[in-house]
C-alpha cells in the first residue's frame, strides 16, 4: 500500500508537468509581480487541482462508477476553450500595459528609458502606497479546479488497476493532489525566473516572454479543441 500512494504522490508531480498545465499555469504568471506570487499562483492551482479531484474522485470511487467518455471528452474541451481565454486574456493585457520609450538627455547623453504607465495614477495619488499579501489567488484556484475535473477519468483508469479499497484510492487521490501542488509550486517559480528578471528593467524581453506564453496557450488550446472535435 505505501509503494501505491509513493506511486500516487510522484505520478502527482509528474502530472503537474503536462504542456495543458505548464500554458495555464504560465498565463497566471504574466499577471504576478514576484516570484512569491508566482509560486502561490501555482500552488492555488494544485488546491484547486485537487479539491476537484477527491471530490469527483471519491464519487467515483464510493460508487463504484466509471466516468463516460463523452463527458471526459466535454471536460477536455471546457479546458481547451479555458487556456485559449487565458492566453488572450495574456495578449490583451500585454496591449493594454504596453511599454513606452522615452529619451532623456543628461547633459550630453542621450539615455534611452523603457517603463509602463500602468499603476502610475494609483501611485501619485498616493506616495506611500506599497505591496501588502494577497489573498487566495482565486482565478488560479479556479483553473485548477476546472483542470481536476477534466483529470478525473485518466486518473481513475490509473488508480482502479492499483487499488484494493475506498479507502486506499482515497490516500491515492490525495497524496495524487498534494504531488501535483508540490510540482506547480516548484515549476511556477522556475517560470517567474525571467518573467521577474526581465520586468526589472521594462525591456522588449518582457513583452516578448508574455507573448510567446500567450500565443502558445491560445495555440494549444486550440490544438486541443481540434484534437477533440474532430476525434469524435
Amino acid at each position: 500500500m505505501l509503494t501505491v500512494l509513493l506511486l500516487g504522490f510522484l505520478i502527482g508531480i509528474q502530472h503537474a508537468l503536462e504542456a495543458d498545465h505548464v500554458a495555464a499555469v504560465a498565463s497566471l504568471a504574466t499577471r504576478s509581480r514576484s516570484i512569491a506570487d508566482t509560486v502561490r499562483q501555482g500552488a492555488a492551482w494544485g488546491l484547486g487541482h485537487t479539491l476537484t479531484l477527491l471530490f469527483f474522485g471519491s464519487l467515483v470511487l464510493l460508487l463504484d462508477a466509471a466516468v463516460s467518455e463523452r463527458v471526459a471528452e466535454g471536460l477536455e474541451l471546457a479546458v481547451a476553450c479555458m487556456l485559449i481565454l487565458l492566453g488572450a486574456d495574456v495578449l490583451r493585457r500585454l496591449l493594454r500595459d504596453r511599454v513606452h520609450f522615452h529619451r532623456h538627455r543628461h547633459g550630453n547623453v542621450l539615455h534611452m528609458h523603457a517603463h509602463s504607465h500602468t499603476g502610475a495614477v494609483e501611485h501619485a495619488l498616493d506616495p506611500h502606497s506599497h505591496a501588502h499579501l494577497r489573498g487566495l489567488p482565486i482565478r488560479a484556484l479556479l483553473v485548477g479546479m476546472m483542470h481536476g475535473m477534466a483529470g478525473t477519468a485518466a486518473l481513475m483508469v490509473l488508480a482502479l488497476k492499483t487499488i484494493a479499497t475506498p479507502l486506499q484510492g482515497f490516500l491515492y487521490i490525495l497524496l495524487f493532489g498534494v504531488g501535483s501542488m508540490v510540482g506547480m509550486a516548484a515549476l511556477a517559480a522556475i517560470i517567474s525566473l525571467p518573467l521577474s528578471y526581465s520586468a526589472r528593467s521594462l525591456t522588449w524581453a518582457h513583452n516578448g516572454l508574455q507573448l510567446l506564453v500567450g500565443l502558445f496557450t491560445i495555440g494549444l488550446g486550440g490544438l486541443m479543441a481540434y484534437q477533440i472535435t474532430t476525434t469524435t
